[in-house]
């Protein structure tokens, strides 16, 4: 009997879309959480899977080794199942397009709105006014391909979409009125009503959630230095109430 999958994370959107894959294809897959917020990521056992020191990492005996980014592990997950990535061209290249939109725009940039939504409000206007208007830039982008297209790459639901549903829920957190994006709010209702979405999210929130708050909570003044990898010329600030 195959042992079963690993994935090491915690509630963030990059270790949600592979715990959506990991429904959609009824995989037994086992979660691990890792106190990010406490620096469980730069111990030495973790830095050995990870050695970037980040999360998600899966753990696939028919693998043989751990794998590390998010975008990397659907694709893996995709041709393990044979599913949601398409075998023939053009629409396996549609996917792929997809896919690499939300691994270098999506995620990075609405991951910065994010940080500059954690700091104090008087902490860098250019910056936050700046990804703020990336943010918009994406968020109309997503909901222009999806008026067109019941799904982002087109033909059917895919690893793209998972890639970037979780970050869609952003939306509204971002300051964005969702009735500006009529098309992302469809296609955002239709992938939150499936049941494998609805599994990974009770999972995620079982699992995950109460345990990530506690490390959020246990946190030292260094250890969000740490997480928001500040050094002497980074400045210090007041993240998630931590006072440097």
């Amino acid at each position: 009997m195959t042992a079963p999958l690993i994935l090491w994370g915690m509630p963030s959107p990059n270790v949600i879309k592979v715990v959506l894959m990991i429904e959609e294809c009824g995989l037994e897959c086992e979660l691990r959480h890792v106190g990010v917020f406490t620096g469980e990521q730069f111990a030495p056992g973790f830095r050995a899977k990870s050695p970037l020191a980040k999360v998600p990492v899966l753990e696939d005996p028919r693998l043989g080794r751990p794998l590390v980014e998010s975008g990397a592990i659907l694709l893996w997950l995709a041709e393990r199942e044979g599913r949601f990535l398409p075998a023939a061209q053009p629409a396996r290249a549609e996917v792929m397009q997809w896919l690499m939109i939300q691994m270098a725009n999506v995620g990075p940039m609405l991951g910065q709105v994010n940080h500059f939504n954690v700091v104090p409000p008087d902490s860098e206007h250019y910056a936050r006014a700046r990804y703020r208007a990336i943010a918009a830039r994406l968020y109309r982008a997503l909901d222009d391909r999806l008026a067109a297209e019941e799904w982002l790459a087109g033909g059917d639901y895919s690893i793209a979409d998972m890639a970037t549903h979780p970050w869609a829920h952003y939306l509204e957190r971002h300051g964005f009125d969702s009735a500006d994006f009529p098309a992302l709010l469809r296609w955002r209702t239709a992938i939150d009503e499936r049941p494998a979405t609805r599994r990974a999210k009770a999972r995620v929130e079982n699992e995950f959630l109460e345990k990530s708050n506690r490390s959020r909570q246990a946190a030292t003044a260094d250890d969000i230095d740490r997480f928001f990898n500040r050094t002497d010329e980074v400045p210090a600030v007041n993240y998630y109430g931590k006072t440097q």
